[in-house]
């Protein structure tokens, strides 16, 4: 797939801190791109000179093909962390205010206000100050206020923060559709449950360096265990050459919960048929490590031992 963005080679340093330390990274068109990482990883350096807050050091950011200019500025839509809105303007004049900033005619504008606040459900607080709506609610402003011009690539850094279930469904919903119209998200996020939901694609950025990176489900592949997870009735007490148990648990009713690794050689069929004469075989599955667990292991290999293990046990 052709990206519709790269960096090569970035860097940049503030004063002795280096922040981003020779990353490069290609995202894929009408994706959705997770960048992740800790804290202080340098996520938000990337981000701010994507969105030409502040300039790389040195490498280059190119954005479908051209190093990266003002003229892209129009393309691209950023929703920071850290909110910024207008607290004593109604909700529907500062929508427009914000749109006539990004070019749009005052009529289309208008327009895509009106369709927007409807689809959020917001219209009822259209003539409100955006002091008097909830945090959720603002951010639903603020969301609105990234898309409005239809950007090809927008930028969603915490999206989902202040929303409770039902409205962080509803923002998930309107990413997707993003994507099924043609646009580009880069999401930032440490919500990793949203991560296995929403993206294609990811990048783990961790201490200013890229350690990871690729489609979603081809890094989980790649930190399979050849491991399984067993349900069933009976006793289970495995001593076989080909396999190991890695934990087992009696539940109720005659029950039983194990965890299985199948040593070089052996295949799932050779385990199943193993366990079929040992008990009544219930669930059978192959255990795919999750993106936070990946998280958690790739960050923990370059962190000092005791705030790896801070970090397994949470």
């Amino acid at each position: 797939m052709t990206p519709i963005l790269e960096a090569l080679d970035v860097r940049k340093t503030y004063a002795a801190h280096t922040a981003l330390d020779g990353v490069s990274l290609a995202i894929p068109e009408q994706s959705i791109f997770g960048l992740l990482g800790p804290n202080g990883a340098g996520k938000t350096s990337l981000i701010r000179i994507i969105t030409q807050i502040t300039g790389a050091d040195a490498g280059e950011i190119r954005f479908r093909g051209q190093r990266l200019s003002p003229a892209h500025i129009g393309e691209i839509g950023y929703l920071p962390e850290e909110r910024g809105l207008y607290k004593k303007m109604k909700v529907g004049e500062q929508l427009l205010y914000l749109a006539r900033l990004r070019g749009l005619a005052r009529a289309d504008a208008v327009a895509r206000i009106k369709q927007w606040l409807a689809r959020l459900e917001l219209t009822p607080w259209a003539q409100k100050n955006v002091e008097d709506l909830s945090k959720g609610m603002q951010q639903k402003v603020q969301f609105i206020a990234t898309v409005l011009h239809q950007p090809k690539l927008i930028i969603l850094d915490e999206p989902f923060s202040g929303f409770d279930p039902i409205n962080a469904n509803l923002i998930k919903d309107e990413i997707l559709e993003l994507r099924a119209q043609g646009a580009t998200i880069i999401f930032s996020t440490h919500r990793m449950e949203s991560v296995e939901e929403l993206c294609d694609s990811i990048a783990l950025i961790n201490k200013a360096k890229k350690v990871l990176d690729g489609p979603v489900a081809q890094i989980k592949n790649q930190f399979k265990t050849n491991t399984y997870e067993v349900e069933g009735r009976g006793e289970l007490l495995l001593l076989h050459p080909d396999f190991e148990v890695l934990e087992q648990h009696p539940r109720e009713n005659g029950h039983v919960y194990a965890r299985i690794r199948l040593h070089a050689g052996a295949t799932p069929n050779d385990l199943l048929r193993f366990l079929i004469s040992q008990l009544e075989v219930q669930a059978f599955r192959e255990r795919i490590p999750s993106i936070n667990e990946i998280f958690i292991q790739r960050v923990g290999e370059t962190m000092p031992d005791a705030v790896a293990e801070a970090a397994h046990a949470r």
